[in-house]
């Protein structure tokens, strides 16, 4: 198991139960318990868990949106296909927004190499689009990052969108359903989610299994706004049949 998967599998485990012994983690993983220590300090600092006594607690309270530090270790294989798959959905020459999430920042690293304009809506993938040279020409918007999450939002990020119009939007999600739509945790996230959607002239939306079939706190835009979904296998076959019947797209990898 890689030092990744490891800290995926402790992420999950610990927000799930609430909390974990070093013991019962390397129970979990098959890792010798001073690993486990070193896995925790690590996540720790990463503000993904909490430290404490013999081993971690979560940090996440019920409803709340998981941090980025921990999302970034969850589904990162199925999300690494999603973007893969996007990438071909996106034609040389295209203007692409690009939304914040730890999927979109997969997106965002395909992008780098290819020849299209990009606006990202994180400081993420704005770092990843701008590290190196390359043909993509990379769009600054306005904004104020989200503390931890780096997500832009506020006037100045509404203000960028209303002045642009872009052919593919590539959206993430907290939840996706049939009924609800688009949803998101946070008000000000929603508010930008859609702006992007009303600016572009096709939306693509990147949502791994976890998303599926959950309704998280603000709505952002019913299925009839979208145009396609990509997510991975392990999305339940009726929330897939519910969402096609309501005019999506599904494409899975």
């Amino acid at each position: 198991m890689s030092n990744a998967d490891r800290h995926g599998l402790i992420a999950k485990a610990v927000r799930d139960s609430g909390g974990a012994s070093v013991q019962e983690l390397a129970e979990l993983t098959g890792a010798s318990e001073m690993t486990i220590r070193r896995d925790l300090d690590i996540l720790a600092a990463q503000g993904v868990l909490e430290r404490v006594r013999g081993g971690a607690r979560t940090l996440l309270l019920r409803g709340e949106e998981p941090p980025f530090a921990l999302r970034a270790h969850e589904a990162v294989d199925a999300k690494q296909r999603i973007a893969a798959k996007i990438s071909t959905l996106v034609a040389d020459g295209e203007s692409i927004l690009l939304d914040s999430g730890t999927t979109c920042l997969e997106v965002a690293r395909l992008l780098r190499g290819r020849h299209v304009t990009v606006m990202p809506l994180s400081l993420q993938a704005i770092h990843v689009l701008s590290e190196t040279p390359g043909p993509a020409t990379l769009v600054v918007p306005g904004g104020q990052p989200r503390a931890a999450e780096g997500a832009l939002t506020g006037p100045l990020t509404l203000a960028s969108l209303a002045a642009l119009r872009f052919d593919t939007a590539i959206i993430g999600c907290c939840g996706l359903t049939a009924t609800d739509g688009v949803t998101a945790y946070d008000l000000d996230d929603a508010a930008v989610k859609k702006a992007a959607i009303a600016s572009a002239r096709r939306v693509i939306v990147a949502a791994d299994a976890g998303k599926l079939g959950h309704t998280a706190y603000a709505h952002v835009a019913p299925p009839a706004l979208l145009h396609t979904l990509v997510t991975d296998a392990a999305t339940p076959t009726d929330e897939i049949t519910a969402l096609q019947d309501a005019g999506v797209t599904v494409t899975t990898v």
